[in-house]
């Protein structure tokens, strides 16, 4: 078991309390994937049906290929809800994503490498114990607190990313 600072509820939830809010940031990114995963596997699913002109090999493929996706977007809404609770299974089904996600190279390899460093490591075991869900239980009050830094951060990438769809959309 991992090393802890100190033997009350209080001294080890602040001790693994970044670790925590890390992995529930995994939780926040596979719901972003859902809510994107979800509505393009629906309209792939559904397009061949509106197509009169492809092939049926093409719309069978089509309408297997937008069910994959609208299910690998459903695990993932459910995987990161319950990340975000630190139930155990969550852990395997986001450890065995992130396994997937290593194949990605290269920006999915490294943010895959660091979903598992987190999930497989002493804290990250730590974290979905079910010792640790009595600590959270025992001590509702110690939230994370979020540096501004990061939140100006996420503007940016907010700002980045409304830019480019505006672009895409307006460029044609």
């Amino acid at each position: 078991m991992a090393q802890v600072v100190g033997n009350d509820p209080e001294s080890i939830r602040r001790h693994y309390l970044s670790h925590e809010a890390s992995v529930k940031s995994i939780g926040t990114l596979y719901l972003l994937g859902a809510i994107i995963m979800i509505p393009v596997g629906f309209f792939i699913m559904l397009a061949p049906l509106f197509s009169q002109q492809e092939e049926l090999g093409i719309r069978v493929v089509m309408g297997v290929m937008g069910l994959l996706y609208f299910s690998l977007g459903l695990l993932q809404a459910f995987t990161a809800v319950s990340l975000w609770k630190l139930r155990p299974w969550a852990r395997i089904v986001a450890i065995i994503l992130s396994v997937i996600g290593l194949i990605g190279f290269p920006i999915g390899t490294l943010i895959s490498a660091y979903f598992l460093y987190l999930l497989l490591s002493e804290k990250g075991q730590m974290v979905f114990s079910p010792g640790y869900q009595q600590v959270v239980a025992q001590t509702p009050h110690i939230k994370y607190k979020t540096s501004i830094i990061v939140w100006i951060f996420l503007g940016l990438l907010i700002c980045l990313i409304a830019f480019a769809v505006v672009a895409t959309v307006v460029g044609g």
